[in-house]
């Protein structure tokens, strides 16, 4: 499947598909880029993907999502002051939030082989993921798309040298297991959308 078809959504047929997964199947996943490996991933997860070339798609996509989820003049759990703009442009509320709506926020990485989002204590603090509200909306770069969870941990390692960051956390399920699967015991599903801002 072309990276165009996984960015803005398939319209071939469940049919054809289920052919084209069987005839990738013989490929090693080593020839799919990293960005599609990591979009395929995290809408396999359940994610929700909006690709953004610019700060104006990213303003437009962040009140598509507003206005979906009828979430104007909510609560919202925010600890990115980079972010706080676009919260006072749509008249969110931030400052101790008792009952937030959602959580905005950016990210460290995101990364490719399990389609997770990799956050640390920069950006949701101490909270586990369970104690996060259910929505999260993350707004990430293309050039953060790295290929293991290893290649993440290294960037936090040289992206903050000496003041290193706690509560390292990859979130990677986005919906309810539609069966019992003990690969998501203890984690908790986020309804989660991705604010993707090409930035390469």
């Amino acid at each position: 499947m072309s990276l165009f078809r996984k960015l803005f959504g398939s319209s071939i047929s469940p049919s054809d598909e289920e052919k084209e997964s069987q005839t990738n199947n013989f490929f090693p996943e080593n020839n799919i880029s990293v960005d599609e490996r990591f979009i395929y991933n995290f809408k396999k997860n359940g994610g929700k993907f909006l690709y953004c070339e610019n700060n104006q798609e990213v303003k437009d996509q962040f009140e598509n999502i507003l206005e979906e989820n009828d979430w104007f003049e909510s609560e919202v759990l925010c600890y990115d002051p980079k972010l706080f703009g676009l919260l006072d442009e749509n008249k969110l509320s931030y400052t101790n939030p008792s009952r937030p709506k959602f959580l905005l926020s950016s990210c460290e990485n995101l990364i490719a082989e399990e389609g997770s989002i990799l956050f640390s204590s920069k950006q949701i603090k101490q909270h586990k993921p369970n104690e996060l509200p259910t929505n999260i909306v993350v707004l990430a770069t293309t050039s953060q798309i790295l290929a293991m969870k290893s290649d993440g941990l290294s960037a936090i390692k040289k992206k903050y040298e000496r003041d290193y960051p706690t509560n390292i956390t990859a979130i990677k399920y986005f919906e309810k297991a539609k069966e019992e699967d003990f690969t998501q015991y203890g984690s908790s599903a986020k309804n989660l959308y991705l604010l993707l801002l090409e930035d390469l």
